[in-house]
């Protein structure tokens, strides 16, 4: 079994009574598990599909042609289509599918012309379509997962480089302190717009899509990473020292030994408190890219896309902005309310004093 230190345990106790934070995590860790499993939610395929006494499971499989289902084409099954066919037809035959039965790269123009259209829960179409005619709310659903998880992967690179190099300036100090105190200074003067700019101009249009999102989250970590260090030089060459640094040491413990054993549990609540803040940044950031054109390569879901779109056609199609601006707020204030319970039950300075 897993068990926390006493003092953690009170910090952790502490942030379950602060209730706007605390309901604000469970918000977020629900919204989370919805998103990982998104596809069973917001899919243009059908979750089961009951055919001639057989049971198929699209959802997660790969694609049936339609000739899997007495169709006369071969590309892939539009489910919603064959829905209808087999209600019309009566019989035994059946098929269920998601609360939002499109995916977010789908254009649906039933009059032929992409166009915006507003909510309709008819067509169900419940937040209305963009300008090309995909649902909103499947772009804004997969946009959401995509921030989130980019985020996180972005706050765990940063914290891995900001911990690593801080944590050796603060505790080694010296010549290994004052060069990369020099390096920092320059690193931090280079633009960092103007480098996403420069990179993804020379990025050829072949790149794939799951690389060009791995080479925009390298940029953004790479010009990230210098504000976590300062904090950790700062706290660990306040806390080696302390007297039990000193006590480590004379009893013949390894410099790994007092950072990892010593040093870095006892920086925890400043790990902690910058987390939620950190994502909010990344969050901020990759949507305001995506905003100016530089994020996300097309036609990738993002918040940032639909309020460049919803800002353009303000006046014919309202419904763009105020899903995406509501669901960006909605997002960033469930975070923040975290990263504000978490600092406070977290701060040394209200909860513990120093001897």
């Amino acid at each position: 079994m897993f068990h926390f230190n006493p003092q953690t345990v009170k910090k952790l106790q502490r942030f379950r009574q602060i209730k706007r934070g605390y309901y604000s995590f469970l918000a977020l860790a629900g919204l989370l598990v919805l998103l990982i499993f998104g596809e069973l939610l917001v899919n243009s395929r059908a979750l089961i599909v009951s055919f001639e006494g057989e049971l198929y499971f699209p959802t997660y499989a790969a694609f049936h042609p339609g000739t899997d289902f007495g169709l006369d084409y071969s590309y892939e099954t539009n489910y919603r289509e064959l829905k209808h066919q087999f209600a019309s037809q009566g019989g035994d035959n059946w098929v269920l599918m998601p609360l939002v039965p499109y995916n977010p790269y789908e254009n649906h123009a039933p009059g032929g012309i992409f166009t915006p259209l507003p909510p309709s829960t008819e067509m169900q179409h419940y937040l209305g379509t963009d300008t090309t005619s995909r649902d909103i709310l499947a772009r804004l659903f997969y946009g959401t997962r995509i921030a989130l998880l980019f985020s996180l992967v972005f706050m765990a690179s940063v914290y891995l480089i900001g911990i690593s190099i801080g944590c050796a300036m603060g505790y080694f100090g010296g010549v290994f302190d004052l060069v990369f105190q020099r390096i920092i200074e320059i690193w931090s003067n280079i633009p960092f717009l103007y480098m996403v700019i420069i990179v993804f101009s020379v990025i050829p249009g072949s790149v794939s899509l799951p690389l060009r999102i791995a080479i925009l989250l390298i940029v953004m970590v790479l010009f990230s990473w210098t504000g976590m260090t300062y904090y950790m030089r700062t706290e660990t060459y306040k806390e080696k020292s302390r007297d039990y640094i000193a006590a480590a040491r004379i009893i013949g413990a390894s410099n790994s030994r007092i950072i990892f054993r010593h040093i870095m549990p006892n920086i925890l609540s400043t790990l902690v408190t910058f987390m939620p803040f950190t994502i909010v940044g990344a969050i901020s950031s990759i949507t305001a890219l995506d905003f100016l054109g530089f994020g996300l390569p097309v036609p990738t879901s993002s918040l940032g896309e639909l309020l460049k779109q919803g800002t353009a056609n303000l006046r014919t199609a309202p419904w763009i902005v105020i899903s995406a601006f509501s669901t960006l707020v909605a997002l960033l204030t469930l975070v923040t309310f975290i990263g504000e319970a978490i600092r406070e039950s977290f701060d040394p300075k209200i909860f513990s004093i120093y001897q």
